[in-house]
């Protein structure tokens, strides 16, 4: 990787660990050995100086002092972009740090690979509308406190613990049971229920049911506990004209929208693992509360963030005339994202938060991940495998980590610990859940020994779920090539120690030589070249490799007894997987194109089909092979094919008996093609004269 367009400065952190400048300069395809300096965050500094100015991309690596070197470039007016990355923690700072060259050459490469093209920005707008919902006395204590600052209402859902509404009414305040919250930051709906006797929208909140009140049942909250109220009534006499209350009032259902939402319910209204952004349930406890209203204050104005995923709905299996197919997306997200709409599904970029599950469990390619997209994760990965190969590493391993926890704890190791192995090589992702298996097993093809993902115990129950079951199909596909040793792994780790130790006990797997294709956007596309290059390689090659359920790859199987050639199925293969004989009564089958959506399954209405997950590396899977096939049935009148002799067979004897049927030449127009049927109607249909109608 000549430095045409970049200029690099590394250092060794006042010698405290090995930097090799001749075998960096190996690794990146440099004409001379890279200059390594101690110092460049004091003595050195004019060295950054001096890159910055000289009008090519800077990358240092130096991670600690970045907002030094970033204040550097401020101050010289330095116009080209300036870079980061970290060589000592995760490379330099371990037991193997004098092994760690080949990596640190990985990680140099990685960085200055191209940055990844930007995606479609997602807009939000708040104007500080903000609802806490939950208990009296506390809604209102903090409405009091933020009313100067945020345009707040109050929607009190349970009278538990009583509370005083205040003697000014400086803004709404609501009661109900709460019956739906949905949307997001700046467009948020709540429904609630009117529950209560008293109508906090029509109370003046004048005092005179408490007073007449004999059991004491109301409060200055002014809302009734029917558990104390003996009916007696006396609140309605006191409350007159204004009819505030009424215990006869059916429920009724209002709704309103705000920007955010503070919810202090003992059990948070959404429940799912990431709620959308704006909103916040941080319990009973002031702590957690306080810090909640500190990140909301924070929610005012407009903003932006990146749309992760690509969807295109004419390759998704998710459904056909109804008849669900696919719903592994709808099933991974922690956020409900992702809704039903028709066949298809539809993905609410406001509400996703970037995990790439979707992407990563998708059978089809049809949600792919774009933060960044897969080509462009491909040629960092390439461009790091090919610098730590030509360095003289061996048996890398790949460790998948989020850029906040993840991030930390891989520091910490570092730090405090023996560091990483040498041949552990850091890659950094947006969240996890996004690395699928045409990354997983991209890798191994581009000369990766593994790939492991750290979990750090923050990701959705959901998202592991599908990491492990993505493993389990590529360790499938790898063990049945032949390649041995356990290939892909998923961490959980927690604290430094846990970490440290299962990095250190990485068991061997065996290496495939590096591939020369780049990774595709397209997910089968991916995997049809990984799978070609493995096989090409394998150990032991072996076209069929039989595959857990649920896997995206397999055949679809047909019980030619049962099948009538009806083709219901091939109208409801989203992937062109079956296909018709045309001109001949033949279900044709191509193996590389099925998903193993189930939709051709849950479709027959003769239950003849089924599904066996496998994957078959011979040229017939890419090549229409014939599933069922049948004597075609002529036309009795003008003898052209037109349907199968079972089908034509099967309806003759089921509806013989029927009383429409009775007469010989209605059965026998069954044996018709659809124009000799029509003919044969109106030549046997007895014509009327009108003049032979009589009074």
């Amino acid at each position: 990787m000549p430095l045409i367009d970049k200029t690099l400065r590394v250092c060794s952190c006042n010698a405290t660990m090995t930097v090799d400048g001749s075998l960096l300069a190996k690794g990146l395809q440099l004409d001379a050995p890279l200059p390594v300096h101690q110092q460049l965050c004091r003595r050195q500094i004019g060295e950054v100086e001096a890159a910055l100015k000289s009008g090519r991309d800077t990358v240092v690596a130096c991670t600690q002092e970045a907002p030094l070197f970033s204040e550097v470039a401020a101050g010289i007016g330095a116009q080209v972009p300036l870079k980061f990355v970290n060589i000592r923690e995760v490379a330099g700072w371990s037991r193997e740090g004098r092994n760690a060259g080949p990596k640190m050459a990985a990680l140099l490469a990685a960085a200055m690979a191209p940055e990844p093209e930007p995606v479609p920005r997602v807009s939000y707008k708040s104007d500080g509308r903000l609802l806490i919902i939950g208990q009296a006395a506390a809604c209102v204590a903090w409405a009091e406190r933020l009313a100067n600052q945020l345009d707040v209402s109050v929607l009190v859902a349970s009278t538990a613990g009583g509370g005083d509404l205040g003697a000014e009414r400086r803004y709404p305040v609501f009661s109900g049971r709460v019956k739906e919250v949905r949307g997001y930051l700046g467009a948020f709906q709540v429904r609630w229920e009117q529950a209560n006797p008293i109508d906090l929208e029509v109370c003046t909140r004048c005092g005179a049911c408490i007073r007449v009140c004999p059991e004491g049942a109301i409060d200055f909250t002014y809302q009734i506990d029917l558990d104390r109220c003996r009916a007696h009534r006396q609140c309605l006499a006191a409350c007159g004209e204004v009819r505030a209350i009424d215990f006869e009032r059916e429920a009724q259902e209002r709704s309103d929208t705000w920007d955010l939402i503070l919810d202090l319910s003992e059990k948070p209204l959404l429940s799912m693992p990431q709620p959308p952004q704006g909103y916040f349930a941080p319990g009973r406890d002031p702590l957690d509360q306080a810090l909640a209203v500190q990140q909301l204050l924070g929610l005012v104005g407009e903003f932006e963030k990146p749309k992760f995923f690509v969807y295109r709905e004419s390759i998704c299996a998710h459904s056909r005339s109804k008849i669900t197919g696919c719903s592994k997306c709808l099933d991974v997200c922690s956020t409900v994202a992702i809704a039903e709409e028709g066949d298809h599904v539809r993905v609410e970029p406001h509400l996703c938060m970037g995990c790439g599950g979707c992407a990563t469990v998708c059978p089809s390619g049809a949600l792919t991940y774009a933060y960044p997209r897969v080509s462009e994760m491909g040629n960092r990965l390439r461009a790091l495998l090919q610098a730590y190969l030509r360095a003289g590493g061996k048996d890398a391993c790949l460790l998948f980590h989020n850029a906040t926890d993840g991030r930390e704890l891989l520091l910490k190791v570092g730090r405090q610990g023996r560091g990483l192995p040498a041949r552990v090589i850091p890659v950094e992702v947006f969240h996890v859940g996004s690395v699928g298996l045409d990354l997983m097993l991209g890798s191994i093809a581009l000369g990766a020994s593994q790939v492991v993902v750290l979990s750090t115990g923050n990701e959705a129950e959901s998202y592991l779920g599908a990491l492990r079951q993505q493993m389990t199909f590529g360790q499938e596909i790898l063990h049945g090539l032949g390649y041995g040793g356990a290939h892909l792994h998923l961490l959980e780790a927690s604290d430094r120690q846990a970490l440290e130790e299962a990095l250190w006990d990485l068991p061997w797997a065996e290496t495939c030589p590096p591939a020369p294709f780049n990774l595709s956007n397209d997910k089968r596309t991916t995997l049809d070249f990984v799978f070609e290059h493995l096989f090409r390689h394998a150990p032991r090659p072996t076209e069929a490799i039989p595959l857990s359920a649920g896997a995206p790859y397999g055949e679809v199987r047909v019980d030619k007894q049962r099948c009538t050639l009806c083709m219901a199925c091939v109208g409801a293969c989203p992937e062109s997987a079956l296909l018709d004989g045309k001109e001949l009564p033949q279900l044709k089958f191509i193996e590389a194109n099925c998903v193993q959506c189930g939709l051709c399954a849950k479709t027959c209405p003769e239950n003849a089909i089924g599904l066996a997950p496998r994957l078959l590396l011979s040229k017939v899977a890419k090549e229409p092979r014939v599933l069922n096939e049948a004597e075609p049935f002529h036309c009795v009148k003008c003898g052209k094919p037109f349907a199968t002799r079972q089908m034509i067979d099967n309806m003759t004897a089921k509806l013989a008996s029927h009383s429409m049927f009775a007469e010989g030449a209605a059965l026998t127009r069954l044996q018709m093609c659809a124009d000799c049927r029509v003919i044969d109607l109106i030549q046997g249909e007895k014509s009327v004269s009108i003049f032979e109608v009589t009074r």
